[in-house]
């Protein structure tokens, strides 16, 4: 299993807001010449989002499934000051540091459950993967998949991973499983879940998890307002996807029954 290398790029041009994402995510331009969507550490969830984002990308990625290159952005804090509108030179302001990019997919389309195919494989492990990471926002109404060149791509992991919003209580979390996988946009294609599990267990190991934690920025760990030290977070989020990897056969059922 290759070995997980995350770039780190400078933004060097504020493009473009998308106004369609609650937290307000940009298009940008980075000293490699690429086109970047950036999530920002100082948007609504804060850093915890990014690190979702990250982990649910690098987990996705690794059981086979096509998500954007994620890169590392460094913000200076020159945009903050030639933005005229307040919103977003705020959002620019508090934002300052590394941040969350993914590769820009230029002439996506957004995944339509009413028009777009996906194969039953595919849809399987997303459903799997969504029930891992706890991820409640893949449902119709904000599907966060791209279609491009033909293929399904997982964009948006920002809402998994919920129980490190409250990190006193969070090993009641680690026996639940995830009902929520009733609201799925791809619930009803994924016919071959337990196929997909199969695969699932070969691909995603412990040592695998492991990595994906370990490249996590210690910066994005820090914060005055949570209990834990950065050690204690990578080892409870080791924890955690460790035991729903555990249960994945419970998750699998939870699945197909809500199907």
């Amino acid at each position: 299993m290759n070995k997980i290398d995350i770039r780190s790029v400078d933004v060097i041009q504020y493009v473009q807001p998308l106004r369609e994402g609650g937290s307000l995510p940009a298009i940008v331009k980075a000293d490699d010449g690429f086109l970047y969507v950036l999530k920002f550490r100082g948007a609504g969830q804060g850093k915890k989002a990014l690190i979702a984002e990250f982990i649910g990308g690098e987990i996705a990625r690794t059981i086979g499934l096509h998500v954007p290159e994620l890169v590392f952005m460094n913000l200076d804090d020159s945009f903050s000051k030639t933005e005229p509108d307040e919103e977003i030179q705020d959002l620019l302001k508090f934002s300052v540091g590394l941040n969350l990019g993914l590769h820009f997919l230029s002439g996506a389309i957004t995944y339509d459950p009413l028009v777009s195919n996906v194969d039953a494989m595919t849809a399987s492990k997303v459903v799997i993967l969504d029930s891992l990471i706890s991820n409640i926002d893949r449902t119709s109404k904000n599907t966060n998949l791209l279609n491009w060149n033909n293929e399904l791509w997982v964009i948006d992991n920002g809402a998994s991973l919920y129980f490190h919003h409250d990190w006193k209580n969070w090993k009641k979390h680690l026996i639940r499983t995830f009902p929520l996988i009733t609201d799925h946009v791809l619930l009803q294609q994924a016919t071959v879940l337990t196929e997909a599990s199969e695969e699932i267990q070969g691909l995603l190991r412990n040592e695998r998890i492991t990595e994906i934690i370990s490249n996590i920025p210690e910066d994005w760990l820090l914060s005055e307002a949570d209990a834990l030290s950065p050690n204690e977070m990578r080892a409870a989020y080791i924890e955690f996807l460790s035991a729903k990897l555990s249960m994945i056969d419970l998750l699998v059922k939870e699945a197909a029954d809500a199907r």
